[in-house]
């Protein structure tokens, strides 16, 4: 299937920066399509924790969406996302107050001009596997870990690499590989066990 991306930049987006993330057209054009399908669920998790001034929570969420926006190529939405980050963090209610509507609202635009994304098919990469078959995979290479059983591990850490992971999971991922590439299977396990409950 040939994909046409260029009116995604025409949207905002910039597409090489996004498939340098994902790591090839069909990865970068799934990544997009759960950018728009988790929006809905995204944006009540901000409304919630906004309006009761729960700023833990708060910054978990566009902490993540921070994340997710950069590797679609949104960098300035990213960009603004990390400010709010930053000042949940310091707890600045303030800067909250007033940046939040107009950050959710540019949000709210570029959900708006991605809905093409959302009545094409569902675009998965070969090697791509699902959040099902991730959390399996997961708890499969944790008791291969607890075994001692090397080839097993890596073959499933490779499986579970598969995952479409934000960035920084994707990261942690690549080091647990490396820990048990040098036989070090408790460091690698506890990697796992904390990307684990990203996987949704």
């Amino acid at each position: 299937m040939e994909i046409d991306l260029n009116w995604l930049n025409d949207v905002g987006l910039d597409t090489q920066t996004g498939i340098s993330y994902t790591g090839n057209d069909r990865k970068y054009l799934s990544a997009v399509q759960r950018f728009f399908k988790n929006y809905e669920k995204n944006k009540a998790k901000v409304e919630e924790s906004f309006a009761a001034k729960d700023y833990e929570n708060y910054m978990i969420t566009v902490h993540a969406l921070k994340s997710n926006a950069k590797m679609i190529g949104a960098e300035k939405l990213s960009e603004h996302f990390e400010s709010l980050e930053m000042a949940a963090k310091s707890g600045d209610g303030d800067f909250i107050e007033g940046v939040n509507p107009v950050v959710m609202e540019e949000y709210a635009k570029l959900i708006a001009a991605l809905k093409p994304i959302g009545e094409m098919d569902e675009v998965r990469s070969a090697d791509e596997i699902s959040a099902d078959v991730a959390i399996e995979t997961a708890g499969r290479l944790l008791e291969a870990l607890d075994d001692f059983d090397d080839e097993g591990a890596k073959a499933l850490a490779v499986k579970l690499s598969g995952y479409p992971f934000r960035i920084t999971q994707a990261g942690r991922l690549k080091e647990a590989i490396a820990f048990i590439e040098d036989f070090m299977y408790d460091e690698a396990a506890e990697i796992i066990r904390e990307i684990l409950p990203t996987i949704e």
